[in-house]
């Protein structure tokens, strides 16, 4: 075979490849909101919507959360609100872990900002109702207001 054969070939294979990965559909869906003046008080509550169509599938959901580097604690507390349609507001409390004193921060940063992804669940759960859901957070740390968090947000992961 002739090179110019092995180069044709070559580009069918890459844009078959190409034109399969452009085709899976990305099942991830994820809101955040700033945290005015980077100082979280404990009645501002962020809520967020998402609308869920498959209960046969399986999701992950994370805490998604930017703070600065001159953030006090390795830790924050939060209260999370879970509604189904047509329910009420179910709440948990979770400790979310953002580093250690011999590590340091976790997740990825850049300069002093750091971000990161945390599971609120221990393993993938199924939602038992289609529609919407609503979800809020807010801190409930001692600290009020709780100084150098950024942004915070809710990613839902659907497993394929």
């Amino acid at each position: 075979m002739n090179s110019s054969l092995y180069r044709s070939l070559f580009f069918l294979f890459l844009a078959v490849n190409l034109s399969l990965v452009a085709c899976n559909k990305i099942d991830i869906v994820e809101q955040s909101t700033a945290i005015p003046g980077y100082e979280w008080k404990y009645d501002f509550k962020p809520a967020f919507d998402f609308t869920i169509s498959d209960t046969a599938s399986a999701y992950n959901l994370f805490i998604v959360l930017r703070h600065t580097d001159a953030y006090r604690y390795n830790n924050i507390w939060l209260r999370i609100g879970t509604q189904a349609p047509g329910d009420t507001m179910r709440y948990q409390q979770v400790d979310i872990q953002l580093g250690n004193d011999a590590k340091g921060w976790e997740g990825t940063g850049m300069d002093d900002i750091w971000e990161l992804r945390k599971p609120i669940t221990r393993t993938p759960f199924k939602f038992n109702n289609t529609g919407d859901y609503k979800f809020s957070i807010n801190q409930v740390m001692r600290e009020n207001p709780l100084t150098h968090i950024m942004n915070i947000g809710i990613r839902v992961e659907k497993l394929q």
